[in-house]
């Protein structure tokens, strides 16, 4: 889908013409591990109910439900049939079977705090979920915390955009928004990846003496 399609204006357009549904299904499909902007989504639907074209509470309501069924989707796609395919995909990579376990252990650790944190980071709110069930976490567990991380994210986005909408622009507010999950990812990317790049370094140090 190219990236005119997916515009602010298409988007916003969009939700005006198909209203309610057209915020459940982008967050939907987001949450299922396809690349739509649902975080823009959200933003459109609570800035529309600001200006009184939609309500707010049907908004987040949609919002939650869309967030929460995407990831239970999302979750049994990753534990049906993730395992597999990270394995192909591992061998593609040369990434051994026991580094992916390592990984796969890894993860279920904080397999919680990724199911509820992961809402508020670019692309790991696209992957939380599949990768929850591919590390086979619990579905109790994962529903609960799904649910709570879809309600705090949906509540946030939606009441955010309801009152700053009316201070600012859509696309000012789209743009700040972004430009902050886009650096809490790079944070987290370097908190997860310089404690495993200075192990390897640890281990290769001690392999050598």
């Amino acid at each position: 889908m190219s990236l005119e399609l997916i515009s602010l204006e298409n988007i916003q357009e969009f939700a005006q013409h198909y209203g309610y549904w057209a915020i459940f299904l982008g967050i939907l499909l987001e949450n299922l591990g396809i690349p739509l902007p649902g975080e823009t989504v959200t933003l459109v639907g609570g800035f529309l109910a600001g200006s009184d074209e939609l309500s707010y509470w049907i908004v987040l309501g949609v919002a939650v439900t869309g967030a929460v069924l995407g990831g239970i989707c999302g979750y049994w796609i990753g534990r049906l049939g993730g395992w597999s395919f990270l394995l192909r995909i591992g061998k593609i990579f040369r990434i051994s079977e026991v580094r992916l376990l390592s990984i796969k252990e890894q993860f279920s650790e904080n397999a919680a705090k990724a199911v509820f944190f992961g809402r508020f980071f670019a692309l790991l709110r696209i992957f939380a979920a599949p990768l929850a069930g591919i590390a086979e976490m619990p579905f109790g567990k994962f529903l609960i915390y799904n649910l709570l991380g879809a309600s705090v994210w949906a509540g946030l986005m939606v009441t955010l955009a309801f009152f700053a909408g009316r201070i600012v622009s859509l696309e000012q507010l789209v743009a700040w928004v972004s430009q902050f999950a886009i650096l809490a990812l790079v944070i987290l990317v370097a908190l997860i990846a310089i404690p495993l790049w200075l192990e390897s370094r640890q281990v290769k140090s001690a392999a050598e003496d």
